[in-house]
């Protein structure tokens, strides 16, 4: 189907025509939602939720948190044994309030990577987004990953020492993230991906055959280039043409930030358009999409103001929901649950809830609620 098709029609000169479509989408979908995947609803935290925050968006129909296992918090030191109390409050958590856990595996610790010159500098410095591809880096992340799996999979480890918490285990595992851009991967290279998503597959595999795998969820459009930056369906075809790379992956996965619905479309379909020319269906997956509530859109193209962030979610996931058959699409997260400053340019105002320990909502929430069918309150 050419890419054109299936998009909505939208007048791109006002946000208003853009939630008049989205209401549309709303009446279209909303006697549908029962067909869709059971952790479709997700959402990206931005710390460690509380049980409590869990059962607050487990009641407004969220189904699953994306969480990152890092590396450098569970094995700080070489060759120390794994340290899983961080982790294992997110997971107990999580399970405690109904909802899945969808795994990224990456940040490796300091010891694991090299040190690099910076241009300019006269120094050098440690390269926190170095792939552990190969030596003794390639063969620590291997047991690292064998370990993560036994620890929350089928025949986890946590689960036998927590025999009260409901019994989740993680069978989807997502390899790095945004391996497409610098601040997570440097160089950018589909190869040392290529090797670094075979490395981690046949490690999963070990513990747990059963295991799906999904990519690095990609950076939609950097705007750097070259082993800075790589637009996302750009490395996608590149990895495509590594001889193999199909036997190691279940799921593609995306981060289209972008400055309204209408982008958000376009790479969302190069990258299906990538996976239709190398005859491949995977699953889809969206594991972080947003706007943020600031109205600061010269700072940040996808700030767009409190309206303007219930008017692109609402939207946006009208687009996805219309064409979740074709493009397979199995989960979208929202980056993020709850605002939370200093992390980002945007990630102080991205949240469905303001900054703090109560939940003051956003309109946004309310929009997502409407497709949810959740409560605004458990």
């Amino acid at each position: 189907m050419p890419a054109a098709q299936g998009r909505i029609k939208r007048n791109l000169g006002t946000h208003a025509a853009a939630f008049a479509v989205a209401l549309i989408g709303l009446a279209v979908f909303a006697s549908a939602a029962e067909a869709l995947p059971g952790t479709f609803w997700g959402v990206v935290p931005q710390s460690t939720p509380t049980e409590e925050q869990l059962r607050e968006l487990k009641g407004g129909g969220v189904d699953s948190i994306r969480i990152p296992i890092g590396w450098n918090v569970v094995q700080a030191s070489a060759g120390a044994p794994y340290d899983w109390s961080t982790v294992d409050e997110t997971v107990k958590n999580t399970a405690l309030a109904g909802i899945e856990a969808l795994p990224t595996l990456g940040s490796p610790p300091s010891w694991a990577v090299p040190s690099v010159y910076v241009p300019g500098t006269h120094r050098t410095i440690k390269a926190p987004s170095h792939l552990p591809v190969s030596g003794t880096a390639g063969g620590a992340w291997k047991l690292f990953v064998q370990a993560a799996v036994a620890r929350y999979g089928p025949r986890g480890s946590f689960w036998a020492e927590n025999p009260l918490v409901p019994k989740r285990p993680m069978r989807t595992w997502q390899i790095w993230n945004e391996a497409n851009f610098h601040y997570f991967a440097y160089p950018v290279s589909s190869s040392r991906y290529a090797k670094l998503l075979a490395l981690s597959s046949r490690a999963i595999k070990s513990v747990d055959p059963g295991a799906q795998i999904i990519l690095a969820g990609l950076f939609g459009r950097p705007t750097a280039h070259g082993k800075n930056g790589m637009p996302a369906a750009q490395f996608l075809r590149a990895l495509y043409r590594k001889p193999g790379i199909k036997s190691y992956f279940d799921g593609i996965a995306l981060h289209p930030y972008a400055a309204d619905t209408e982008e958000l479309e376009e790479m969302v379909e190069e990258m299906h358009e990538v996976t239709v020319e190398n005859h491949d269906r995977p699953g889809f997956y969206v594991t972080e999409m947003g706007w943020g509530s600031q109205n600061d859109p010269n700072t940040v193209s996808f700030e767009v103001g409190k309206r303007g962030q219930a008017e692109e979610l609402s939207s946006s996931y009208a687009y996805l929901l219309e064409n979740r058959y074709r493009l397979n699409l199995k989960a979208a997260y929202w980056f993020s649950w709850k605002d939370f400053a200093g992390s980002c340019s945007f990630c102080d105002s991205t949240g469905l809830f303001r900054q703090g320990p109560r939940f003051h909502s956003k309109p946004a929430w309310h929009t997502f609620l409407s497709f949810t069918r959740g409560r605004a309150r458990p």
